[in-house]
């Protein structure tokens, strides 16, 4: 499973079971990634894509139904019970701190890091991707 998440430096990922933040271009961006892979989300992500492709699922869980090589774009689920199923994770950062109850936690150690790209956000100056591979 390829797990996509956006997080502030701390690693956060909501405040009181809200995202902390939205950008147009990143979502662009996510869609952009595998035009012709599903992208699974909590039907609470799903108005952040209004233009995504038919392949798009919304499902409360999707984690559990995704196929290994589909994407799931994650907001406030905790992804340490699926880790086993996790080969790659697509971080977006905020290159921010936000306040954040809800955490990006997953064991790095069986991970490298194998690229970093610079957006230029709506909502934010410069938004980083980088892609992990699970060794």
């Amino acid at each position: 499973m390829i797990v996509i998440a956006c997080v502030d430096d701390n690693m956060g990922m909501a405040f009181n079971h809200r995202r902390q933040s939205r950008d147009a271009i990143l979502c662009r961006d996510v869609l952009s990634l595998a035009p012709d892979t599903p992208l699974w989300m909590h039907p609470y992500s799903a108005s952040l894509f209004p233009d995504a492709p038919k392949t798009s699922i919304a499902d409360a869980d999707y984690l559990t139904k995704a196929g290994a090589d589909d994407l799931c774009f994650v907001e406030r689920e905790d992804v340490s019970p699926y880790a086993a199923a996790i080969h790659t994770v697509i971080l977006y950062r905020w290159n921010r701190h936000y306040p954040a109850d809800t955490y990006f936690a997953l064991d790095w150690k069986n991970y490298r890091k194998i690229e970093t790209v610079s957006l230029e956000g709506k909502s934010h100056p410069e938004i980083t991707r980088e892609i992990w591979k699970h060794r």
